[in-house]
């Protein structure tokens, strides 16, 4: 058997009084993860009903030509602040076309709207709390007259038993990140949090990691 030094034996046991003082429960709530960040909804949701909110974004079911811009594939999964896997939360996305345009009536963006971009979905992580879907690359877009919003896509995640979660999603190495004013009156590890990975490529599409942390209604 391995020998144990004295400081590890005085390591162990303080660590053994400190479970025993708090309890496992309370323990385990200091050892949970940070969940992920709120982030205001902003007035860009959906208000008119659409067909096809599948996870495909880049094509519209009935519609011949894709979205413009460059197509991307995010991916992740839903946990709980103790990494436990949330099964069937239900995720509500939402995000600008590659124009900086939201498919919303009262969009002031003057660029032009992508007819052929959806926009909008719904779709539910699966037995393990993955979650996929395909869009294209947000564009930037003026929030007002000194304050442009880089690339970002919104979500809701939701859950009975769950705190509900409506947040936004940045990308890695985006310049307008450092000026964002959303983003900036985040800390560091919130920041984190809320930027995706760049994983690496299928085919020619970019694949960009996500995960979420939902934190427990208290009882």
């Amino acid at each position: 058997m391995k020998n144990i030094s004295r400081r590890k034996l005085v390591q162990l046991s303080l660590l053994g009084s400190v479970v025993s003082v708090l309890g496992s429960r309370s323990f385990a709530k200091a050892l949970a993860l940070m969940p992920t960040p709120d982030e205001t909804e902003g007035p860009f949701y959906p208000v008119k009903d659409q067909k096809d909110k599948d996870d495909d974004l880049t094509q519209i079911d009935g519609y011949v030509a894709n979205a413009i811009g460059q197509h991307i594939v995010v991916s992740g999964r839903v946990i709980d602040v103790y990494g436990n896997p949330v099964e069937n939360a239900m995720l509500d996305i939402w995000q600008a076309d590659a124009n900086g345009r939201y498919r919303h009536p009262r969009d002031p963006n003057k660029a032009r709207l992508d007819e052929n971009f959806q926009g909008w979905a719904v779709i539910q992580t699966n037995d393990n709390g993955f979650f996929r879907f395909k869009t294209v690359m947000p564009g930037a877009y003026p929030a007002s007259g000194t304050w442009i919003r880089p690339p970002h896509i919104h979500l809701k995640i939701s859950k009975p038993g769950y705190r509900a979660l409506t947040t936004q999603m940045y990308f890695p190495d985006e310049k307008l990140n450092k000026t964002d004013l959303l983003l900036n009156a985040k800390s560091a590890a919130e920041k984190s949090a809320m930027i995706a990975k760049n994983i690496g490529q299928q085919g020619n599409l970019p694949i960009y990691e996500y995960n979420i942390v939902l934190d427990l209604l208290r009882k």
